[in-house]
């Protein structure tokens, strides 16, 4: 990629753009996602992607879900073989809430008391049994860092994957202060006018009428007809190496020079196709961890849910292999077929436990994932017909997780690109957040390191 203003070549390895942003539509007009479902618009990285959403002019597209709706106020654990309501409202945070043994309201009060922690970086479980019990910690951490990183939150970092919340605790010595009075600047982006009517409105999350698909669809459309990228799918890059100045980038057919590479690809695939001069740094990307995720959409007659809502988290402790089933339905009815009542339902599983409860990832059968998720969906939701649809995406290694000491690494990765002065930026996934909006926001900061705001 020659910058600031020669000519941008993007490399795609897929036959398509967008990653795990994966939508089937079918066409009696029902949506099913694959991957993420609905985008957050909340901080300065939501504002980005909205952002980028009205230049893109997708306004109309737009599926927001706002904090009244159902959908937002209502989401459930599964634990002790019951679906439980999370506790919210003022109401819910003064009572008792199974499956809690006691009031919220006594976890934040004492938390405000308990001094800040003394270590460079902390497990999430960690941090939360140290300021909120042990209780939260198993339960409700337990099932939101396996339907965020669909990781365990014994291992996971908590100044990583959890940033306001340790934030909070470095700049104010509590959570509830940090959240009350602010932890520390946001970066700088202004608001478009679909931003704006986000706050206004304020939505939760929000989706495309054609599925989240279509956000990298339009993107690619932009590219093409803009006239200054020149765009190659099922391009797998095969090698790296530098002379110094530049790259020379190696392909299935031919070679491509390049003055500066922004990489969006998997640390793993960055390190393999790194030259072995650079192995200190492959060595490093190496270390980051994913995990497999099995996601099986599933179509039912009728209404079947006997509760309205996001959906359900289920804790480690009440069931390793099934991560929590999502109620599609619920959120974004307009994805349901046209004519005749549907409910769509997502079951996500394995992750961090994949391969201990399905087994090898090349070897499992999809017959095996969808028995698994129809049977959680009878087991859980009390519902006996058999699914009229289905379809089984098996995402191997999907999900960077960020273990402890995730930040150094990326400090001691981007130090060692300065020290070599090699023409590299790193962006995705892999490194400073795993959303939607992390990813987009990135990739930003990584063209703005090279051409300055625009």
């Amino acid at each position: 990629m020659r910058c600031p203003l020669g000519p941008i070549v993007l490399l795609e390895r897929a036959g398509r753009f967008g990653g795990w942003l994966s939508s089937t539509r079918r066409e009696d007009g029902a949506v099913f996602e694959h991957g993420p479902r609905g985008i957050r618009p909340a901080g300065a990285v939501g504002r980005n992607t909205l952002n980028m959403v009205e230049e893109l002019g997708l306004e109309s597209e737009v599926l927001p879900v706002t904090y009244d709706h159902v959908a937002s106020k209502n989401r459930y654990l599964y634990v002790g073989g019951q679906l439980h309501k999370m506790p919210s409202g003022l109401g819910g945070v003064v009572r008792t809430v199974p499956p809690f043994s006691r009031p919220l309201v006594q976890s934040v009060l004492k938390e405000i008391l308990i001094s800040r922690g003394k270590e460079e970086d902390e497990s999430v479980h960690s941090f939360v049994s140290r300021r909120l019990g042990t209780e939260l910690a198993d339960i409700a951490i337990d099932s939101l860092c396996r339907g965020v990183f669909a990781g365990d939150c014994r291992k996971l970092s908590v100044r990583s994957c959890l940033p306001p919340l340790y934030n909070a605790e470095k700049a104010r010595g509590s959570i509830v202060l940090g959240m009350l009075l602010g932890s520390g600047p946001e970066p700088d982006v202004p608001p478009s006018t679909l931003a704006k009517r986000a706050a206004q409105e304020n939505w939760a999350q929000w989706s495309l009428k054609r599925g989240l698909q279509n956000l990298p669809e339009a993107l690619e459309e932009r590219m093409r007809n803009g006239g200054r990228v020149e765009v190659h799918k099922d391009t797998p890059v095969m090698g790296l190496s530098t002379n110094g100045t530049g790259w020379e980038i190696q392909l299935e057919v031919g070679t491509i020079k390049a003055d500066h590479i922004i990489s969006a690809l998997p640390a793993k695939a960055l390190a393999s196709a790194l030259p072995s001069a650079a192995q200190p740094l492959s060595q490093q990307l190496l270390e980051i961890a994913t995990v497999t995720v099995a996601v099986v959409n599933l179509e039912y007659e009728g209404s079947v849910l006997p509760v309205t809502g996001f959906g359900h988290l289920v804790p480690s402790s009440e069931d390793r292999g099934l991560l929590g089933v999502v109620y599609d339905s619920v959120p974004f009815p307009q994805h349901n077929r046209t004519g005749g009542h549907t409910t769509r339902l997502t079951v996500m599983m394995g992750g961090a436990w994949f391969q201990e409860v399905f087994g090898n990832p090349e070897k499992v059968t999809e017959q095996l994932l969808l028995d698994r998720a129809t049977q959680a969906v009878t087991s859980h939701l009390g519902v006996t017909t058999p699914p009229i649809w289905s379809i089984v995406a098996l995402l191997k290694d999907c999900i960077p997780q960020y273990y402890l000491g995730h930040w150094k690494r990326l400090e001691n990765m981007r130090q060692y690109i300065r020290d070599h002065n090699l023409p590299l930026s790193l962006a995705g996934s892999s490194y400073d957040g795993v959303s939607v909006n992390d990813v987009i926001f990135s990739g930003r900061m990584a063209a703005e390191g090279l051409v300055g705001k625009v």
